[in-house]
């Protein structure tokens, strides 16, 4: 390459990254050429010129979160803090194999009793997050959580550890309906994909350098990863419980809330009777989590299988990639997307996890391509996550948030759980390639119903779609 073009590359990547700005807001025409000017007033040093454009670009992200209540704000940095802990999970597969000496097909029925287990804790937890104070609930699970995860720093790791590690999970389970709830009551119908957005972007910000540490934990300090666990939950609850205190829930007056009008004498059932659309999405859900949820078995086993002891540490920094590439994806998909439809969205998530998924199932061995199939991955996580609970809540009642949120966990639970089961057997007694396919195959047919559901919901929710045309 020239001297000439050298120099000039810096440059052509600054004014590319102001583009994209000039995407994200539609500035005026003099506010667009005042700021290139002053991209061009830095003759001696092209970075200076990248540090203002990405500042500039920056500041424009970060300030489409303004305008939230305080409380959204709170339950944001309670999960960074959360999530800087959140050490176990994603070692769980490779401590029942490596730790544990359990096979794929073992590992699938532990899987499979702990969701069992965790059925009740959906249900119970949706019925709580209706019927009481969502704050509280919130904190009496964490209270749980920290005391099995800070035990089990104590003792030795054995199948009393995998049960604490259920038993911790199960409460974690049961507060996720009034955790979405929550979010959902404290916002706007038009506010709500923010705050669902900020509050994933919380959650991957503390996960960013988690997996990795805890894949150099695992072998010899195990320990120390339970140990911060509780911490981290502890410090995020007490957040929680001190500040925030008003949870009164937003009232809203538009067309478009007509869906949401809390129906406090009517059954689930009868809500979902009338919304049968609400059954599609969740079906679709199903097939999705489903799927993902092989980022956390398949994947490492496969690692584990392929890498050996360094199984744990590629895991780890994939893993680790995955929360990178979310922190700094997520507030640009936020905005450059905040106006295609959530079942479009939805749409998109599926096709990106199918292309991760098939990347790395062709390049399985290949570690530089691990990062490659994790960065499409990820772009599918970020489009479906955060379109989830904004979609739900803006077709149900307010008096069935809850409710729907633990069954759409119990659902989940239930069709993953099959899905382990027969993957798992599938990759011990056939192999990884027939297991990895059954996942595509899985998820090509929940892209198809994601199809569907796009023309079927603008007729059945057609005042959501008013202030869109």
């Amino acid at each position: 390459m020239s001297t000439v073009s050298k120099s000039r590359l810096p440059l052509s990547i600054a004014l590319f990254v102001m583009g994209l700005c000039m995407k994200l807001e539609k500035y005026s025409g003099n506010r667009v050429r005042t700021e290139i000017l002053m991209c061009s007033d830095y003759p001696l040093s092209d970075l200076k010129t990248i540090a203002l454009t990405s500042m500039i670009c920056t500041m424009k992200l970060i300030s489409q979160y303004k305008g939230l209540r305080r409380e959204i704000y709170i339950l944001f940095f309670g999960r960074i803090v959360t999530s800087l802990g959140s050490m176990v999970w994603p070692l769980l597969t490779l401590i029942l194999s490596r730790k544990l000496g359990m096979n794929a097909t073992q590992i699938a029925m532990i899987t499979i009793l702990s969701g069992i287990a965790f059925l009740p804790a959906s249900v119970i937890g949706g019925k709580l997050a209706d019927k009481f104070n969502k704050k509280m609930v919130i904190v009496w699970c964490d209270l749980i959580s920290i005391f099995f995860y800070i035990t089990c720093a104590i003792i030795p790791v054995s199948i009393r550890t995998v049960i604490m590690i259920m038993i911790a999970g199960a409460c974690q389970q049961l507060e996720y309906p009034a955790y979405n709830s929550l979010v959902a009551d404290l916002t706007l119908s038009s506010d709500r994909e923010r705050a669902y957005s900020l509050e994933y972007l919380g959650m991957n910000m503390g996960l960013v350098f988690a997996p990795t540490i805890a894949g150099f934990l695992f072998e010899n300090h195990l320990w120390v990863a339970f140990l911060t666990s509780g911490i981290s939950i502890s410090i995020s609850t007490l957040l929680i419980f001190i500040l925030i205190k008003d949870i009164t829930p937003i009232e809203e007056s538009n067309d478009a809330s007509e869906y949401q009008k809390r129906q406090d004498n009517v059954s689930i059932f009868q809500i979902l009777r009338k919304n049968k659309l609400i059954i599609l999405y969740a079906f679709i859900m199903m097939l999705y989590w489903g799927a993902y949820g092989q980022y956390g078995y398949l994947m490492p086993l496969d690692m584990g299988k392929l890498h050996g002891e360094n199984g744990a540490v590629i895991y780890g920094s994939v893993s680790s990639l995955n929360s990178i590439i979310v922190v700094v994806c997520t507030p640009i998909m936020t905005r450059l997307f905040r106006k295609v439809f959530p079942t479009k969205k939805a749409l998109l998530g599926h096709i990106f996890l199918l292309l991760g998924f098939l990347t790395f199932l062709l390049f399985r061995g290949h570690v530089p391509f691990y990062y490659v199939a994790m960065f499409l991955f990820t772009i599918g996580e970020i489009m479906t996550t955060f379109v989830e609970g904004p979609y739900l809540t803006t077709r149900i009642p307010a008096s069935h948030r809850g409710r729907i949120n633990g069954i759409m966990s119990i659902a989940q639970s239930v069709l993953s759980g099959m899905m382990m089961l027969t993957l798992g057997q599938l990759y011990d007694n056939v192999g990884p390639s027939s297991a990895w396919s059954l996942v595509l195959g899985i998820l090509g047919v929940s892209l198809v119903l994601c199809l569907l559901l796009i023309v079927l919901d603008r007729k059945a929710y057609p005042a959501l779609y008013k202030k869109t045309e």
